[in-house]
């Protein structure tokens, strides 16, 4: 149940298909979809 902003949608919503990531800089993120419209949504942190 993680959250990240839609910008299409402009809200929060669930990130669908969510998968963990680190960044170049060795950081955690979670990167996957908007259920509503689709767009890809991305939030830097661990969840």
């Amino acid at each position: 149940m993680v959250q990240a902003y839609c910008v299409k949608c402009r809200a929060k919503k669930e990130i669908k298909g969510a998968e963990k990531v680190t960044l170049k800089n060795g950081k955690p993120a979670i990167r996957g979809t908007c259920p509503t419209c689709g767009t890809k949504l991305f939030r830097i942190g661990a969840a």
